[in-house]
């Protein structure tokens, strides 16, 4: 398998090690924090076993641990790599700089991709010799459990650049979303975007709790959504189809339409009445365990889906 450097080994970068050890490929872990590779290494150790008892490990989790590795000299971990996934703060200057320094050291046939949620890719690496090689390549936190990635490709990223992009993360477990063009937000986070600007309406405007939006996502839409989108979703909720719906419903939506073209104010008093109905729910001090528990539901649900898939088909 290949070689892949992590550059910046946080919460993001040990997100990514797990993803391609687990597939095969030999990882190092490089960060400008000399300490950080090995605590994340010991982080992914711990890790390893709760996904391999969900059936979520190709190997065991000596063997996918073995895979990884740490190196304090950035020349020694981008030596022989394929793949450069970036995770450096999403600071514009710090991400200009660490992309040159990658342009300049990396292999000249390696892709180099950030995993920045918010930078363009054009915005960081228009100044390279070498910025053809360059894309966006967004994780849906974390990679190993949430199989979706965006790839987001500069106006002169070449497109042989992104095709060996989407074969090294498909034959890496992962689901990627090819943008033909970038635009803010990409695509998940606008789709997340338009949904949490409507949940903050209708909480600040009193037509709905806290509560209520999420019970309405989790136990309504999320089930279908776990396994198909929305396209397929309205495909399959009228008799004729995509086009039979949309005859039927169009317009209701469009009599929303109007409704929607006003923001609530997310930094205001929506947020003091969201917060304190969470907090009511789950206090502050139990949010890493909170989080923790999220991760255990979703690497179940992820067990699940690839045993549907094997039963019923995908």
């Amino acid at each position: 398998m290949s070689r892949v450097a992590i550059i910046g080994s946080g919460f993001i970068g040990r997100a990514w090690a797990i993803t391609f050890a687990r597939a095969g490929h030999d990882v190092v872990l490089w960060d400008a924090a000399p300490d950080a590779p090995a605590i994340a290494r010991d982080y992914i150790a711990g890790l390893l076993p709760d996904l391999e008892a969900n059936g979520l490990l190709n190997d065991g989790p000596d063997k996918v641990l073995g895979r990884i590795s740490t190196s304090s000299n950035v020349d020694e971990a981008l030596e022989g790599v394929v793949h450069v996934q970036e995770n450096a703060p999403e600071k514009l200057d710090l991400k200009r700089t660490v992309f040159s320094m990658l342009d300049e050291k990396a292999p000249r046939d390696a892709v180099l991709a950030s995993s920045t949620s918010a930078l363009l890719p054009s915005a960081f690496t228009a100044h390279l010799a070498g910025r053809e090689r360059c894309l966006v390549a967004h994780p849906i936190n974390p990679p190993y459990l949430v199989p979706a990635a965006e790839l987001v490709p500069a106006p002169w990223t070449s497109s042989e650049v992104m095709e060996r992009a989407v074969a090294f993360f498909r034959a890496s477990g992962q689901a990627p979303l090819v943008m033909k063009r970038e635009i803010d937000g990409f695509i998940m986070n606008r789709l997340q975007g338009a949904l949490l600007e409507e949940a903050f309406r209708l909480v600040d405007e009193g037509y709905a709790s806290v509560d209520d939006i999420d019970i309405g996502i989790r136990d309504g839409l999320a089930l279908r959504w776990s396994f198909i989108g929305p396209f397929e979703t309205i495909d399959l909720n009228a008799p004729g189809g995509v086009r039979d719906y949309v005859e039927r419903y169009e317009s209701l939506y469009e009599n929303l339409w109007p409704s929607t073209q006003h923001r609530a104010h997310w930094g205001g008093a929506v947020l003091d009445r969201i917060e304190r109905d969470r907090r009511s729910k789950l206090p502050a001090e139990k949010l890493v365990e909170r989080q923790e528990w999220r991760d255990r539901r979703l690497m179940a649900l992820v067990a699940h889906k690839r045993e549907a898939a094997k039963k019923i088909g995908s």
